[in-house]
């Protein structure tokens, strides 16, 4: 009982200090999908939400619903966000998580309390598991339900196994990476020769709700989540050799920090100490931060020098294995269902030296404390940009390009997503966070600087230019980072039009960006041209006299043949169907706008999405404007 209490005391001591944790990360996303879920129930992911300034399909959200059900049941009771009722809710998942390693480890190891408390100092555990993120729910459910199963096994109990069964179907309805848990289970039965057939039928049961839920999407809305999730790893190029590599070495680095180095290195062998010291040589050659090399080296050590108990450690291997197969981004969050047989390895390898086990225990809690604290200091910022700034955001028309925490509290503040292709109006303000943002702060005459704030902390999770790969391998591999340059800017613009002074328009002219209105991308083609989106916004000086409305530009050959509209004033002034690639000139007749000055659109149909750009595309655009003839 003792040992119960203090499990559960360790859990409560790290997330009673971080309920007032803001929202971070992919929270907003979920929060999002639970606020659907309460008009339509089934359908939680079945709406269109605008990410990085794209409008895509929350079908495809590399989760099952099963979370955003959770949310959307805490919103029906408590009615709105409170984070201090939301993470004090998700504390239970960390005691049901806690208590289930416990009850594993017990069965699997001669000192269980210290396996646990190994488990329980995770890095990953202590951080994400203040977030309303899925990754603690779908531990906690595997746990339990890995838990549970093994102890229907030993007993031959019916009633635990449909126990256990209703915890699977919750791993599946969680996350995807269920069905690893599959062969897993099976292995258990196999190594220790048990013919059970209702037990090995259970064990199917995350594929079973994983399938279900797939097969009822795409007869009730007409989509395969499995099928739109496909096509957003192909629009974003996921899914890449690059990307897979890249996360392959952060999910190594992540191993080796899960549990403190100090239990990884002491009481090795002669040929670990070379295999650790040639791996950190060769990983110090590309970045002398031991934040990279000492974590890397530790974690191909575990990996290939860690002996143990074999389903512990098959358990391991299988998921890790896994995780390389199935994740691109190479957050350590990932790897969390590793963290127990990990901790049940070492505590093993270690044995009777308690002091060693308890110096390592306190150690890996100060270091993951710290990072959560560096963690919520971020989101906090974001939470305090905002409220700060509350009289400034609620003036005007507002937007903001930023996404996670600064989106939920702007949006919460009635800012709305900025959208790639918006149209900008006089007085409009954007927030921008430079980390987070889909586009640069804006700049030029039309934006006025209203105000900006700078987050510096020594200690980063995720920071601009930082090569952190807590939460994604895209610009590093350490395992945290450690500096004084800013984390993140976040700044106010208004936007102030000024009147167009060209009435016809080269795309790398000196004032295109005061005439560009919405629509139009940045230079690209040694500053000759520039992509568009299906609808572009241009404004014009209005001729002197009705003149020509004429657009230079190429159709790409890779969306098919495409309609490209002109527009004045509202009006199709003239139109063109391009069968094929190549330079077009589009002109109209003669033309005079109604207005003080011209406003010009050029439409697109269909658009064009291109494997590994995140744009929306329609044309190459050279020039567009009023050409009086020679």
């Amino acid at each position: 009982m003792r040992a119960w209490l203090l499990i559960f005391g360790v859990v409560l001591a790290i997330r009673i200090p971080f309920l007032w944790q803001p929202i971070q990360g992919d929270d907003v996303l979920y929060l999002t999908a639970a606020q659907h879920a309460l008009i339509d129930p089934l359908h939680p992911h079945n709406f269109k939400i605008v990410s990085q300034g794209v409008e895509i399909d929350m079908r495809g959200f590399p989760h099952p619903p099963g979370n955003s059900w959770i949310l959307a049941g805490l919103l029906a009771l408590v009615g709105d966000v409170s984070e201090p009722v939301f993470h004090g809710a998700y504390t239970l998942f960390s005691l049901l998580a806690a208590g289930a390693a416990f009850s594993i480890a017990r069965r699997f190891s001669k000192q269980p309390l210290f396996a646990t408390l190994v488990f329980l100092a995770t890095p990953a555990f202590v951080i994400n598991g203040n977030s309303l993120e899925s990754d603690l729910p779908f531990l906690a459910f595997w746990l339990s339900g890995m838990a549970l199963w093994i102890d229907a096994v030993e007993c031959r109990s019916k009633i635990r196994l449909i126990g256990s069964g209703l915890l699977l179907a919750c791993v599946g309805l969680t996350s995807f990476q269920a069905v690893v848990l599959i062969p897993i289970l099976w292995f258990y039965l196999w190594a220790r020769n048990l013919k059970w057939l209702p037990a090995a039928s259970v064990t199917l049961v995350p594929l079973l709700a994983v399938g279900g839920w797939q097969l009822f999407e795409r007869l009730t809305t007409g989509g395969l989540p499995a099928a739109v999730l496909n096509q957003h790893f192909a629009d974003y190029a996921l899914q890449t050799l690059n990307n897979k590599a890249k996360s392959a070495v952060a999910l190594t680095v992540h191993l080796g920090w899960m549990v403190f180095p100090l239990l990884t290195l002491l009481l090795r062998s002669r040929w670990d100490m070379i295999l650790t010291a040639a791996t950190a040589a060769a990983a110090a050659y590309f970045d002398a931060s031991p934040l990279f090399w000492l974590p890397l080296a530790c974690g191909v050590l575990i990996l290939l020098r860690t002996p143990g108990d074999l389903f512990p450690r098959v358990w391991f291997l299988m998921f890790f294995a896994a995780a390389l197969v199935i994740f691109f981004a190479g957050s350590a969050r990932y790897l969390l269902p590793v963290a127990l047989p990990l901790a049940l390895l070492t505590v093993e390898r270690i044995g009777e030296r308690r002091w060693l086990l308890a110096a390592g225990i306190i150690l890996q809690f100060g270091v993951s404390l710290t990072l959560a604290g560096a963690n919520h200091a971020q989101w906090a910022f974001y939470k305090h940009v905002v409220e700060d700034l509350h009289a400034k955001l609620t003036a005007n028309r507002r937007f903001v390009n930023a996404e996670m925490g600064l989106r939920f509290y702007a949006e919460t503040g009635g800012a709305l997503p900025l959208k790639r292709t918006q149209t900008l109006r006089d007085g409009d303000l954007i927030i921008t966070s430079a980390l987070t943002g889909h586009s640069p702060a804006p700049s030029g005459p039309s934006f006025l600087s209203v105000a900006e704030r700078t987050l510096s902390f020594p200690i980063r999770l995720f920071a601009l230019g930082s090569p952190s790969a807590y939460s994604t391998a895209a610009n590093g591999f350490r395992a945290f980072d450690v500096a004084s340059s800013p984390v993140d800017i976040v700044s106010v613009h208004t936007y102030r039009p000024l009147p167009p002074t060209l009435s016809f328009l080269s795309m790398n002219a000196r004032e295109a960006e005061r005439h560009i209105l919405s629509g139009v991308y940045s230079l690209e083609g040694n500053g000759a041209w520039r992509w568009t989106s299906p609808k572009a916004l241009f404004a014009l000086k209005k001729p002197v006299q009705a003149t020509p409305l004429q657009a230079v530009f190429r159709v790409a050959g890779q969306a098919g043949p495409r309609r490209v509209s002109i527009l004045l004033d509202g009006a199709v002034v003239t139109e063109k169907h391009c069968d094929r690639d190549g330079l077009y000139t589009l002109e109209s007749a003669p033309v005079l706008p109604l207005g003080g000055h011209a406003v010009v659109e050029m439409n697109v149909d269909p658009a064009l999405r291109v494997t590994g750009d995140q744009r929306v595309l329609g044309v190459i655009l050279v020039s567009i404007g009023f050409r009086s003839p020679v």
